[in-house]
């Protein structure tokens, strides 16, 4: 089975390579002749791609609960605070929002090649972590300007991949951001180091959850708490959703 995930896991890789370099050609040529709206679905369509190929190759399969959570109406703004254990929710995320989204990145990915070309064509926040607070006045001012335009801003509120079954410090950007903006937080569980464990190359075949918290009002409210509840929510969805993961706590 380690040997068939093995060549399963090569597989995917090969395919996300082989497809992105020619689709992120095509949206680098386009992008002068598309608004931001449709270099963005023109980029999520690869997502979906690469998420569809890691089900027929993988076998790894997402369910949603909680789309009924989201909030309605072209325009409604929302900051989605994501739990993060792999690049799958990265990739899935897009593929399954109906609201064009803007990550908050660092700008050193723009130089991956190909990936970071597209990237540099779409609405995205990339900041420079060496600017310090200047970085934070950016996010609030272009995430305000994406919010009132409809796009949802994401962020992962533990800023890095977390190992399954663990929890990360949950820093208080997005809560910010969603006081600074009036826009309600979304706090979302992801149990995808079920089957693509962080830093792992072999994946499993598998379900992984994307469970879509009810949204929480951001205004009168303090970053700490206001992240203190989501963290709440978070780990203990994650805690329901994975158990055999937190059976060792």
């Amino acid at each position: 089975m380690i040997l068939i995930n093995f060549l399963r896991s090569v597989l995917h890789m090969l395919f996300m390579v082989v497809t992105v370099v020619p689709w992120a050609l095509a949206v680098v040529i386009a992008a002068p002749f598309l608004n931001s709206t449709q270099i963005y679905w023109m980029c999520a369509r690869w997502l979906k791609l690469a998420v569809d190929g890691g089900t027929v190759i993988l076998g790894i399969r997402n369910q949603v609960i909680g789309y009924e959570n989201l909030p309605v109406g072209t325009t409604a703004p929302a900051v989605l605070l994501v739990k993060h254990q792999s690049l799958w929710e990265t990739f899935s995320m897009a593929a399954l929002m109906p609201h064009p989204l803007a990550f908050v990145f660092k700008k050193e990915l723009l130089k991956v090649p190909f990936f970071g070309w597209a990237m540099a064509r779409m609405d995205m926040i990339h900041i420079d972590r060496a600017d310090g607070a200047r970085a934070f006045v950016k996010v609030v001012q272009q995430g305000q300007r994406l919010l009132d335009q409809g796009t949802w801003v994401i962020m992962f509120p533990e800023g890095t991949r977390i190992a399954r079954g663990e929890k990360g410090v949950y820093k208080t950007g997005g809560t910010r951001l969603a006081i600074r903006t009036g826009a309600p937080v979304i706090p979302i569980a992801v149990t995808s180091a079920k089957c693509w464990p962080r830093k792992a190359f072999i994946k499993k075949p598998g379900t992984v959850e994307f469970s879509i918290g009810k949204p929480i009002p951001s205004q009168g409210r303090e970053a700490d708490e206001l992240m203190l509840e989501v963290e709440n929510w978070i780990e203990a969805e994650m805690h329901r959703l994975d158990p055999e993961a937190y059976a060792k706590g």
